[in-house]
């Protein structure tokens, strides 16, 4: 479950926020003056996030290395259309 609070109200429930956090999972998105600026999450979904955004990272930068000499409309195009026919439906 993700609860939203505002900064005011977590700071006053800290540890009852960490508890909720820790033995049932769930994640806490703190606002400030109305917009998200954080978030709370177990430490092992945090890890998968940081995993998951390395992974990312490295396939960012073999694309980028991949398509360095290629105009950006044709790399861009030939990415579109990879992209469209993995999501086809079969």
């Amino acid at each position: 479950m993700i609860t939203e609070v505002n900064a005011v109200t977590f700071r006053q429930n800290l540890g009852e926020m960490l508890a909720q956090v820790q033995y049932r999972n769930d994640s806490i998105v703190i606002s400030k003056d109305g917009k998200p600026v954080a978030a709370l999450v177990d430490a092992e979904l945090f890890g998968r996030i940081r995993r998951m955004q390395d992974r990312f990272d490295a396939l960012s930068s073999r694309v980028a290395h991949d398509y360095a000499a290629v105009p950006s409309d044709e790399g861009m195009a030939e990415i579109d259309a990879t992209v469209m026919a993995v999501r086809k439906p079969r």
